[in-house]
């Protein structure tokens, strides 16, 4: 991949080089099969901040194609004694402490597969199964196109597409950002899947930037989070709102932003905005405050 230029993020290319990341992942997938959830099993998918919105989004996008009972969780929130036939977990690291401690917990009790963008981690000697997506791994502490690749590569092997996605992203990378970059708050809504990228999508807000940024599912906005939505602010949707909603959100005096791309697409407009709202303020995406590339916890 190619390096930042001089000056330049390593965010801002990590985030330009997706289209043809997610285009790799999907060509990946037909030689993932080992490793990729079986129609019928009962899987459950875990992460840690980033991964784990992702692991949301492929559980239900599993359920939703009929290919069995799927449930995500933080690696540290795992329920230890309810039975699965797979556990998947996501790592860019590969040296995340929860997702160890997982791993080594269920080792010979379950199957296990990763997915991960080093190779040379301890989670590789931890897996039964293993999908290096090396190409997508990143310089940055903050994720972009390693977590959109995992969900490309995941999709595909639910038999969907991502050429769409991949084509709606590059139009998103020269979309204009004139009408979000001056908003003070950010409410990022979802349905189904896209509950996890509205949640990835505030995430990335949060940690470049340190703007307001709130997520929830589009119905439970209603029932309260509406109320802090008001002039310059925005609500922001991915994928088909609710009917009725952009008319509540526009009532209050805020904006609403949805539109008929692909919604990780979406999220690629919301990473390019969450860095041009860090270099505004005078911050550095690549190395957020008080965060590190991967939480390596010390058990003494």
């Amino acid at each position: 991949m190619t390096e930042a230029h001089v000056g330049q993020p390593f965010v801002s290319t990590e985030i330009a080089t997706q289209p043809d990341c997610w285009r790799r992942a999907a060509e990946l997938a037909g030689r993932s099969a080992a490793a990729a959830p079986r129609p019928g099993e009962r899987v459950a998918v875990v992460g840690c901040g980033t991964s784990w919105f992702v692991a949301q989004s492929y559980a239900v996008l599993r359920e939703a194609a009929g290919q069995g009972e799927t449930d995500a969780f933080a690696a540290s929130e795992f329920p230890r004694r309810r039975p699965y036939d797979r556990v998947l977990a996501i790592t860019r690291s590969g040296t995340t402490t929860e997702v160890l401690d997982l791993l080594r917990d269920v080792r010979g009790a379950v199957r296990t597969a990763v997915v991960t963008g080093d190779g040379d981690t301890p989670v590789v000697e931890l897996a039964d199964d293993v999908v290096l997506l090396d190409f997508a791994d990143e310089r940055s502490v903050v994720q972009t196109r390693f977590a959109t690749s995992t969900l490309a590569l995941l999709r595909a092997t639910l038999g969907e597409s991502v050429a769409r996605a991949a084509e709606d992203a590059e139009r998103a990378l020269a979309a204009p950002l004139d009408e979000l970059v001056d908003a003070e708050q950010f409410t990022f809504l979802g349905r189904g899947w896209t509950c996890g990228l509205a949640q990835e999508a505030a995430l990335k807000t949060r940690e470049a930037a340190g703007a307001w940024a709130e997520a929830y599912p589009a119905m439970e906005y209603r029932h309260g989070p509406i109320s802090v939505t008001g002039p310059d602010r925005v609500a922001w949707m991915f994928g088909e709102p609710p009917a009725g909603l952009p008319a509540q959100v526009l009532a209050t005096g805020g904006r609403f932003r949805a539109t008929a791309a692909d919604p990780m697409a979406e999220l690629v407009v919301a990473q390019r905005l969450a860095v041009e709202l860090a270099r505004r303020r005078g911050l550095d995406p690549d190395r957020p405050r008080h965060l590190t590339r991967s939480v390596v916890l010390d058990h003494g």
